[in-house]
């Protein structure tokens, strides 16, 4: 037998060597993530992991009529968040302000009004809600590379965006708004709520100022994040008829008016004022949560 025909008959260790460290290799490979589709949901969470988008089939909103005391800047919202589902020109928006006066309810109340009124109406494409977690804010740029190129329009929502000190997540956002090469896609709108009015803390702006060579020149490059919105609406706390008013709207609503309903109202105003002031605060939240309590001792749901 012939060296040749030696090694034909027997197996080539180096090649099973081989062999065995592809396929361990391939292992290690994720697997291509799957396509997205968009028509499973009206709003999604991006997951910076993958990334990828989850659809959500029930978003936990209020309906725009529920929400009182803020009507300038419902309208203002609503009114950009349509021109941008037709496709015209609208801003990034920054909704700063008071605790629980509904900024985030506004948000995903202005997304549910338009895709309603306007989408189902005139046979427009839904407009898309995607939220970002604020800790995912450095992933923004795979976000926009998911939606890019999509058939769709995009609201991508943060909620209680802030920065504090070093932190430096805020160049990612203030790349993606305004000032990369890519930009923000044209099919993408950013809506962000934050109580603050700059988004960063004021010891952050301040520890600039204290540190820097050229404290002015410091200052300002934090406080321009700001500036990449080009609409800016405040919320400020509510003054005590205001905060009735969401109360009864709330309880009108959810049917939690009895047959006597002026020693109801009298009752709720009462209950409800001291709810407030147990709390500190008269918000649009602090009144949900009386209501929330109301509805629980009738036997009723707010559902």
């Amino acid at each position: 037998m012939t060296s040749s025909e030696n090694l034909k008959g027997s197996a080539d260790p180096r090649a099973d060597a081989l062999e065995r460290i592809a396929a361990a290799l391939e292992k290690l490979v994720p697997a291509p993530p799957a396509p997205i589709d968009f028509a499973a949901a009206d709003a999604f969470v991006f997951s910076a992991s993958a990334p990828h988008l989850l659809p959500v089939r029930k978003v936990n909103r209020v309906e725009m009529a529920l929400l009182r005391g803020i009507d300038r800047l419902r309208d203002l919202l609503t009114d950009n968040t349509e021109r941008f589902a037709r496709g015209f020109a609208a801003n990034n928006a920054l909704l700063w302000g008071a605790r629980g006066m509904g900024k985030s309810s506004l948000v995903k109340a202005a997304h549910a009004d338009v895709n309603q009124r306007l989408c189902a109406a005139e046979g427009l494409r839904p407009l898309k809600l995607i939220e970002i977690h604020r800790e995912d804010i450095d992933s923004l740029p795979a976000l926009m590379a998911l939606v890019r190129d999509a058939p769709h329009r995009f609201v991508v929502f943060c909620d209680d965006l802030s920065f504090d000190a070093a932190d430096a997540n805020y160049k990612s956002l203030k790349a993606v708004l305004e000032g990369g090469i890519e930009g923000r896609p044209q099919n993408v709108l950013f809506y962000a709520t934050s109580n603050r009015r700059h988004i960063l803390s004021r010891e952050m702006i301040d520890n600039e100022r204290g540190t820097a060579i050229n404290p002015g020149e410091a200052v300002e490059e934090k406080v321009s994040l700001s500036d990449r919105f080009g609409l800016w609406l405040g919320f400020h706390s509510c003054a005590q008829d205001e905060y009735l008013d969401m109360v009864f709207g709330y309880a009108a609503h959810f049917g939690l008016l009895q047959d006597r309903e002026a020693q109801d109202r009298e009752k709720i105003q009462r209950e409800a004022l001291e709810w407030a002031i147990t709390r500190g605060a008269r918000s649009g939240r602090t009144a949900w949560q009386y209501i929330q309590d109301l509805a629980g001792r009738l036997g009723k749901t707010t559902e």
